[in-house]
């Protein structure tokens, strides 16, 4: 991912409004950030532990969603040890599920689609070995990494799709 500005980041997103984008507190160090190692932008926000936000390349723009854990979801339990868009284990809350709401109409209703995803959004960095997953013997995948890759973006691209649809 070429790195990204401020500007562009807050232009991204799809299922707010631009007063609520504009009021996202950004990650800290942007220009820092390892980005020729990132298919796409994921952070917590520090200030308010149930918001998420990921931002990713999608045809010539950027796309960006907004995320919650959903209400009712207690932080310490999931069904699910395992990434839905990397594939990577972890042990523990290593693993959250989150909401993003659809964009559109039906976002404005209320409808959200949901995933599990590292709880760190830090996905490209686990394929890549980066970063290293907590889970004890942890299973080496023999997928090359380009593959790993390609799997990570086109789990993503679907569920980008989903918050998309106006369906």
């Amino acid at each position: 991912m070429d790195p990204v500005g401020e500007k562009a980041i807050r232009a991204s997103f799809v299922n707010c409004s631009k007063g609520e984008a504009s009021r996202i507190n950004l990650p800290v160090g942007l220009a820092g950030l390892p980005w020729q190692d990132l298919d796409f932008l994921g952070w917590r926000d520090p200030g308010a532990p149930d918001r998420s936000y990921l931002v990713a390349p999608r045809g010539d723009g950027l796309v960006g969603v907004t995320l919650r854990v959903p209400q009712g979801v207690r932080r310490s339990f999931t069904k699910t040890t395992v990434c839905s868009v990397c594939m990577t284990g972890h042990p523990g809350s290593g693993v959250s599920l989150l909401a993003a709401r659809r964009a559109g109409p039906s976002g404005r209703q209320g409808n959200t689609v949901g995933t599990y995803l590292c709880a760190d959004l830090a996905c490209s960095l686990y394929v890549r070995g980066r970063k290293r997953s907590q889970l004890a013997g942890r299973h080496e995948e023999t997928l090359p990494l380009e593959a790993r890759i390609e799997r990570t973006v086109r789990n993503l691209d679907e569920f980008l799709d989903k918050v998309m649809d106006p369906g």
